[in-house]
């Protein structure tokens, strides 16, 4: 067998080793063989580019590519459905749908309202080639890169389906995945999801398609569209589409009275609670297409179709005390503590408040009777306040003026505070209050210190919470450039933990290689992220270039906006942590970009301004942009009369190419470009 053919044999495998464990949830290998696999395929496909596939199992993992979505009008509309939540309204409908076929018997598919981000796929000749979400039901956006990174969606089919069909469902974000994103977000002090749906339609949209890939998105298919559906009924097509590799719900189920769909409603309002997935109601469609084509449609929605949506759980409880928790960039949180309640199978004690806005919305006071439900059913929120039931001598909740943690008056960006001598303030006032002692609180240094020594910033190992907090206790760091004088007699104790103390001081050590880009992210600059981070050390390549830039100037690296650029600025200003910072230059920490990144490997592009638009398949949008620099070039972000050439992928946003061709600048494409630097 040559290599191309183990290319081929590889991809088969690998899709059906796909199909074992994310849909019928039944693996054949272990991890660890599937990887190695996966890598053996991917350095095949170097070797042999001319078998690029973008179907390959290998592009699931996504790229750091950035391109706009582009607008697709749906073959099909894609229609709401009316919505009801009393058993009454579902004797209407059925009632309905009896006058409206005149007698005739019908059957009802009862299925599941999976609670997420509605999508369409199209495959031709067995393979994925479009997916789009609903948008406005008549057109949505293509999101076929990311929906390739979902591994339970099928970038091939299985059997032998129409040569062409569409299949709708919900992109979803299981409930596993949703906590350990928000734990995440959570200890970045980044905003937290409300629900899954939420999560998953912002992970859909992210223009990062390896994003999507870390989030582990999941996908349920309801609805077979088509000029050659194998049968008659709805329900039959979904069990042939199931044969097809597709995800369909096991509670699917065909009923023909009324009473049968409210015995069905009933199982699921109690049993939903232990799928791995987020449910919000149930969907009853008549069964039959062509009595489906005989009920028709009104200006909205279908009449053969209604969702059932159940109620969502909610529990009345005292307002005990509001406390305030402070993060590692100072930000200052509300949390409402409460009488012990019941709440969806778990004892809610605790919500939070968000901000001193959300305080006010509901006009809070201490003793008040409030009404808790869970977002998503997992995060207790506030919704409402029982005013009958209000004591005469309540207080209202005041938000408190100064750090609980250290006293020092709390600021506003964005207001002028004279206390928060600051060389930048924000277009628009933050809601959130914050501590600006920055380098005096207890729980910003911790926090700070947690963040450093994380394994996608320094990648310090041994170093957890408990550790930061015992060390921080012993007054051994009270900063992050600390870290580097400790050594293994000051951190050994009574002597018992020799080899984990001299690991720790390794791992400190060995840190001093991580490169110049995690360093920028490691410093925990408010608002500047992993990716930020990269793209700021990629433009400035020096820790000098990134602290003497200015406002404009930082504003000119992609993704980086005014807000984040003053808080750059802002934290570069403040003596103590440019001391830190020159701390951490003479302990040898990465503060140059690798000179292999920047050292340029010839002159082909000298002179040209290059403008970089669409999907790539060899290399992402980052990758491309170092490679113009080290060949000469200079990457521009918008098309001029000035431009060059524009390296175009797929999918290339349609004003970019109207302008282009308006101007007569040259697109080139992927293939050609490394042409040009062989």
């Amino acid at each position: 067998m040559d290599e191309k053919q183990r290319i081929e044999q590889l991809r088969r495998e690998l899709h059906e080793h796909n199909y074992k464990y994310y849909v019928l949830n039944q693996p054949e290998i272990s991890d660890y063989d599937f990887d190695q696999l996966m890598h053996e395929l991917q350095d095949l496909e170097v070797r042999h580019p001319e078998m690029a596939d973008p179907n390959s199992p290998t592009q699931r993992v996504g790229s750091d590519l950035q391109s706009e979505f582009r607008q697709v009008t749906h073959k099909y509309p894609m229609l709401s459905l009316a919505n009801t939540y009393s058993e009454q309204d579902v004797r209407d409908w059925y009632e309905s749908v009896r006058k409206g076929l005149a007698g005739e018997p019908f059957e009802v598919c009862c299925e599941m309202k999976y609670d997420g981000l509605s999508i369409s796929l199209t495959y031709v000749d067995g393979r994925l080639t479009q997916a789009v979400t609903r948008g406005d039901g008549v057109q949505g956006d293509d999101v076929t890169q990311n929906v390739k990174t979902i591994k339970s969606i099928p970038l091939e089919t299985r059997g032998l389906p129409p040569r062409e069909f569409e299949i709708r469902g919900e992109i979803l974000m299981p409930w596993a995945s949703f906590e350990r994103l928000n734990r995440e977000r959570e200890a970045a002090e980044e905003p937290l999801f409300a629900n899954p749906r939420n999560a998953a339609s912002g992970t859909l949209k992210s223009l990062d398609s390896r994003v999507v890939a870390n989030r582990q998105l999941d996908a349920y298919l309801y609805y077979l569209l088509g000029e050659e559906l194998p049968a008659e009924g709805h329900y039959e097509n979904l069990e042939a589409a199931r044969s097809w590799g597709f995800k369909i719900s096991e509670g699917m189920k065909k009923v023909r009275t009324v009473d049968e769909i409210l015995e069905f409603i009933a199982y699921w309002d109690t049993e939903r609670k232990n799928l791995p997935v987020a449910t919000d109601g149930i969907v009853l469609k008549v069964n039959s297409l062509r009595q489906q084509r005989a009920l028709g449609f009104t200006a909205k929605s279908p009449r053969w179709a209604i969702a059932y949506k159940f109620k969502a759980e909610r529990a009345c409880t005292e307002l005990l005390e509001v406390t305030y928790q402070v993060g590692r960039t100072g930000a200052v949180t509300p949390v409402a503590n409460m009488a012990p309640v019941q709440l969806a199978g778990t004892t809610v004690r605790r919500a939070t408040l968000n901000n001193e806005d959300f305080i006010r919305s509901f006009d809070l006071h201490i003793g008040d009777h409030v009404y808790v439900e869970k977002g998503g059913e997992i995060i207790p929120k506030i919704v409402g306040v029982d005013i009958d039931q209000r004591p005469i001598i309540a207080q209202p909740v005041q938000f408190i003026k100064r750090c609980p943690e250290c006293g020092t008056p709390l600021v506003k960006f964005g207001e002028g505070n004279s206390t928060h001598p600051s060389p930048f303030t924000l277009h628009q006032a933050s809601a959130t209050w914050y501590c600006p002692n920055d380098a005096g609180c207890p729980p910003q240094i911790k926090g700070r210190i947690e963040h450093f020594v994380a394994r996608k910033a320094m990648n310090i190992i041994g170093l957890g919470p408990e550790i930061i907090e015992d060390y921080y206790r012993r007054k051994l760091i009270r900063n992050i450039a600390d870290l580097y004088t400790i050594d293994v007699q000051q951190i050994n104790g009574d002597g018992s933990r020799n080899k984990s103390a001299q690991n720790i001081v390794n791992s400190i050590q060995k840190s001093k290689e991580v490169p110049f880009e995690r360093v920028v992210f490691a410093l925990g600059i408010r608002f500047v992220g992993e990716t930020s981070a990269r793209l700021l050390a990629r433009h400035f390549k020096s820790m000098d270039a990134l602290m003497a830039a200015g406002l404009e100037e930082l504003q000119e690296v992609e993704g980086i906006g005014e807000v984040m650029a003053k808080s750059i600025i802002s934290y570069f200003h403040n003596e103590q942590n440019r001391e830190i910072v020159e701390r951490l230059r003479g302990y040898g920490l990465q503060f140059e970009l690798s000179s292999s990144l920047i050292s340029p490997h010839s002159s082909l592009l000298s002179g040209q301004s290059i403008v970089i638009s669409g999907v790539f398949q060899h290399h992402s949008r980052d990758e491309y942009k170092l490679i113009i620099e080290q060949n000469g070039g200079k990457n521009v972000g918008s098309i001029s009369a000035k431009t060059s050439f524009i390296l175009a992928g797929e999918n290339m946003g349609p004003s970019k190419l109207q302008k282009a061709e308006k101007l007569g600048i040259r697109i080139v494409s992927e293939d050609e470009f490394l042409e040009m630097l062989q």
